[in-house]
């Protein structure tokens, strides 16, 4: 059986869909993108792949084009502590590629995957050249913020209800993730891998949430009704 190539080795350029779909590239001027375009590349992960490891230093700044990753760390005992699911049109790692340090944590295919990546030279000199693509970071970084905040605060809520909508919320976010849509391709398993919980708590929980109309479980995924409900603290 002949060797996979390397996730790096098996990049290639995007193809004008593909390109279409990078929601920053709307943001420059035609100069900054005929720079940019063409140091993007794309890759495919299969399920369990590692897109990077924490400790690497930084080489690309991500994003998912199709497919769905997931952010963790493991602890000093083998556990796996997951910040964050990471659906299409999402970009990350912005912080990492601005401070040139080492990955803090791990990024990895739930399932099989489109990745594309933009050197972090390029990167950087987009920043130093482009006033739209520094406006696109400063608004990723603002609202990954307040995801942070908001993963925390579910993560500290007894409440398996409240904990799966505000997941599911994360996972929708029309700023962080344009490409998601009203609809998210998710399994419950994959759901409870990222919120935590059992599939059991977690199909549990969405019949509660689709019992509130705030969402609608559909075949391969779940039709979001009502995102601010599924935002907010009280519901």
């Amino acid at each position: 059986m002949p060797l996979r190539l390397a996730l790096h080795d098996r990049r290639r350029p995007l193809t004008e869909a593909e390109l279409a779909g990078v929601p920053w590239l709307s943001h420059l001027k035609p100069d900054e993108y005929d720079r940019a375009a063409p140091e993007l590349r794309v890759t495919r992960a299969e399920p369990g792949e590692l897109i990077f490891r924490m400790g690497r230093p930084v080489t690309y700044w991500f994003g998912v084009v199709d497919g769905l990753l997931k952010m963790s760390t493991e602890t000093a005992d083998g556990q796996t502590i997951t910040y964050s699911g990471l659906t299409p049109g999402g970009w990350f790692g912005e912080g990492t590629v601005l401070k040139r340090e080492p990955y803090r944590y791990n990024v990895s295919a739930l399932r099989r995957s489109l990745v594309a990546g933009l050197p972090a030279d390029t990167f950087h000199w987009l920043l130093d050249h482009s006033i739209g693509f520094n406006r696109f970071i400063m608004s990723q970084l603002n609202e990954r913020l307040g995801q942070f905040i908001g993963a925390l605060e579910a993560d500290r809520t007894p409440n398996p209800e409240q904990r799966v909508a505000r997941s599911i919320a994360a996972l929708v976010n029309p700023v962080l993730f344009p490409g998601v849509g009203e609809v998210l391709r998710i399994t419950q398993q994959e759901l409870a891998y990222l919120v935590g919980l059992s599939r059991q708590r977690v199909n549990e929980a969405l019949h509660a949430l689709a019992a509130q109309g705030l969402l609608r479980i559909e075949y391969g995924g779940l039709r979001i009704l009502d995102l601010a409900a599924l935002r907010s603290r009280q519901f």
